[in-house]
């Protein structure tokens, strides 16, 4: 089975420094080259299950267009997205970002999906997946230390429910380094098939290991890789594995 877990920024590239300054306008109007090329990414990759992290669902910055719906009419298989913001949240009440989410995609329909909001910090939304006797959960962590802190001991509490195999992925947002996941990963006997603590963040010239797939110990690991495209300004992850 393989896995693609990538923060596509919403379709607004990858320009750093000087030049992301000067082009700073795409946040409020992005290019729909970028989003093509990401969509023709992803169906390359060939993927069974894709995690998309930062993904809009039609705003005025994409002329309405649904990146969700675009993405999966290319890949021809199931798909399911959620606003990143809980129910009474001021993000569901500003225009563009009230179409901000994240979004799964899978070749076969999952046996269950399901959605929680953390009662911490901005982006709450967790998503989970259970297809192929594995659940996959997509996560997208607060920029502040402390919050995410918050969320990361919230999760551990959802995951530990279920006794079954799992995959926890996404943007983390480990600024202060991949040491802040240490507990998180001992407590629920996950690893981190990333062996070479390879950085994902910036896609231009990367520095910081921010995106993440964490895996059940009963998770047997192909390969892993991170291919260099930069049509975000983060790096996308593969993973080709099975289930022991």
């Amino acid at each position: 089975m393989r896995l693609l877990v990538y923060n596509i920024a919403y379709g607004t590239g990858s320009a750093g420094g000087v030049k992301g300054i000067l082009s700073a306008h795409r946040y409020l109007r992005t290019p729909g080259t970028v989003i093509d090329s990401i969509a023709g990414f992803i169906n390359q990759s060939n993927a069974d299950v894709v995690g998309l992290v930062e993904i809009d669902t039609g705003s005025f910055r994409t002329g309405y267009v649904d990146q969700t719906a675009l993405i999966a009419e290319q890949l021809s298989g199931y798909s399911n997205c959620a606003v990143k913001y809980g129910t009474t949240s001021i993000g569901r009440k500003i225009p563009i970002l009230r179409r901000q989410a994240n979004a799964f995609f899978s070749k076969k329909p999952p046996q269950q999906v399901r959605h929680y909001y953390m009662p911490f910090g901005f982006k709450r939304l967790i998503m989970e997946l259970h297809i192929g006797g594995i659940r996959f959960f997509l996560l997208h962590l607060a920029l502040q230390r402390d919050t995410r802190r918050q969320q990361l001991d919230y999760i551990k509490k959802i995951v530990a429910i279920n006794p079954e195999p799992m995959i926890i992925a996404g943007d983390f947002n480990t600024f202060a380094g991949d040491l802040e996941l240490d507990t998180f990963i001992r407590d629920l006997d996950l690893f981190d098939p990333n062996e070479k603590g390879l950085p994902t963040f910036p896609s231009q010239a990367p520095k910081k290991k921010l995106d993440f797939i964490l895996c059940s110990r009963s998770i047997n690991v192909h390969s892993f890789e991170i291919p260099k495209v930069r049509f975000s300004d983060h790096l996308p992850l593969i993973l080709d594995f099975e289930l022991s």
